[in-house]
């Protein structure tokens, strides 16, 4: 990997959250008509949605939808933005142009650039953490420092196409989650205790993982689509398991609710489904309770307790409480609204949707929102 160019901030200044403006609303020239989508991706906190195109980027609040930010005439020689990583809600991102391999730090207040990472392969994903930056080639991670672009980290893992990787946010220190060295493995990297610990998730490939944003928890889902995981990071235990379906599916995105009782999943299938977990994020791990009533999500299998041990596991895993059938093979990305009962949908063909599902009854959602991101007769 070549050199990073570091930008010119002193050595004795940290860059910390804190030290970053929050993106507000701003005025923009109305986007041009000649406009190609490259790339879409969900903030950590689901707050904020982007969009790369070849015009340049645009980013969107959700919950409720407000397009907020339009940057015209972006790299358009280039290609224009063929990927977006976003730091919460905050000016600093990543971006990469349609033309090169080179991640850029791009500075909204300021307009411009505040240092770049060449990489000599194809970058297929960018994290960002509070202090760190996390660039994924095919075949290794490289985590660099967000202060001087140094290199801290360099992790070897198998041929991932897909760029899958994600990163956790607790105060005390960063905690990456990627695809192991053998199939169906998931290397879970805690930066704070230098520690490394292998969770055997599945019997096939990977194909999406999530991590709650405190790094406690992990989901993850096999290129068969039919069975969620959700483990303990800190030792890697099975925590609970449940089913989308039983055919085989491309699970596009796993997300969970703020309080880890929620955990939503899309597919290929044009589905969205939202499970109830038996842990949350602000109990300790060996609580299996939740503070909020909720749909008996494991009666499906209760009644047939007299067979356990003899019934196929499609019978025993928890099936979803809340559901809803979108258009099959749209790639949508999912998150949580405000509460924890509403989920936010983005998809590639430019459309928005926020569902609310009952916690308690469970079934199909309701809609409460729909707009189209792409259209450019919206206003910046």
């Amino acid at each position: 990997m070549a050199s990073p160019t570091s930008h010119s901030q002193p050595e004795s200044e940290s860059m910390n959250l804190s030290s970053y403006p929050v993106i507000h609303p701003t005025r923009n020239p109305t986007p041009s008509t000649a406009t190609t989508f490259h790339h879409l991706c969900i903030n950590q906190d689901h707050t904020c949605f982007a969009v790369g195109l070849s015009t340049g980027f645009r980013i969107f609040l959700t919950n409720p939808y407000k397009p907020i930010m339009h940057r015209e005439n972006l790299e358009t020689s280039s290609g224009g933005i063929r990927f977006v990583a976003m730091l919460f809600r905050h000016n600093i991102m990543c971006l990469i142009n349609g033309a090169t391999n080179c991640v850029r730090i791009w500075d909204d207040v300021s307009s411009r650039y505040l240092g770049e990472i060449p990489c000599r392969a194809e970058v297929k994903n960018v994290k960002l953490g509070l202090d760190r930056i996390v660039v994924v080639l095919t075949q290794r991670i490289t985590v660099y420092g967000f202060k001087d672009l140094r290199v801290l980290h360099e992790i070897d893992t198998v041929v991932n196409p897909n760029g899958l990787c994600d990163v956790s946010y607790n105060p005390g220190g960063m905690m990456l989650v990627c695809p192991g060295l053998l199939k169906g493995q998931v290397r879970v990297q805690n930066f704070e205790f230098s520690r490394t610990e292998f969770i055997m998730a599945h019997d096939s490939n990977i194909a999406c993982l999530a991590l709650t944003l405190d790094g406690r928890f992990l989901a993850t889902a096999s290129c068969k689509g039919t069975l969620i995981r959700v483990f303990n990071t800190s030792d890697g235990s099975l925590l609970q398991e449940v089913r989308r379906g039983a055919d085989r599916a491309e699970i596009y995105s796993l997300a969970f609710s703020k309080t880890a009782q929620w955990l939503a999943v899309s597919s290929d299938k044009g589905t969205v489904h939202v499970f109830g977990l038996k842990i949350h994020s602000d109990t300790s791990l060996t609580q299996t309770t939740t503070t909020v009533p909720q749909l008996d999500v494991s009666s499906n299998a209760s009644s047939l307790s007299f067979f356990k041990g003899v019934l196929p596991k499609y019978f025993s895993s928890v099936r979803s409480v809340a559901q809803v059938r979108l258009k099959e093979g749209v790639k949508y990305l999912v998150g949580f609204g405000k509460n924890d009962f509403t989920v936010v949908i983005v998809g590639i063909d430019g459309s928005y949707y926020t569902y609310e599902f009952d916690p308690v009854e469970g079934g199909e959602m309701s809609r409460l929102e729909y707009y189209n991101f792409m259209k450019n007769e919206e206003t910046f």
